[in-house]
């Protein structure tokens, strides 16, 4: 396998993508792999490559128009402190979509991207002892 085999990648279409590539570069540890904007970007965070497809794209041209606009699936990122990351995206001037939500799992909140594709910041739940 290559290391490109080894990445599960997601496909978010964007309007504009410089913007996402400096959402996700600037607020959520994303490292950029590739930048063709206007048309394509790739960034990567540990496994997960997600594929930043503008209006030029093939990706974006080969969507269906009935399916084109943002959907209710979501990439979801780990963090140790949710608390903590809700104030430093807030302090960044970011909004979320909704308020934190509590469960068994543990908690979780809503972010949206510059295209509003959703991203879900997820704290696990500690561990009874």
């Amino acid at each position: 396998m290559t290391a490109t085999d080894e990445l599960a990648s997601v496909r978010y279409l964007v309007d504009d993508v410089q913007a996402a590539v400096d959402f996700y570069t600037g607020h959520l540890g994303f490292t950029v792999r590739s930048n063709v904007a206007p048309a394509f970007a790739d960034v990567v965070r540990g496994p997960l490559r997600l594929l930043l497809s503008g209006p030029a794209s093939s990706g974006a041209r080969a969507t269906p128009a009935d399916s084109a606009s943002a959907g209710r699936n979501r990439i979801h990122i780990i963090v140790g402190d949710l608390d903590d990351e809700i104030g430093r995206l807030s302090a960044a001037g970011l909004s979320f979509r909704g308020d934190p939500v509590s469960g068994p799992g543990g908690r979780q909140i809503l972010l949206s991207d510059p295209a509003g594709n959703l991203i879900e910041l997820f704290q696990p739940a500690r561990p009874t002892e």
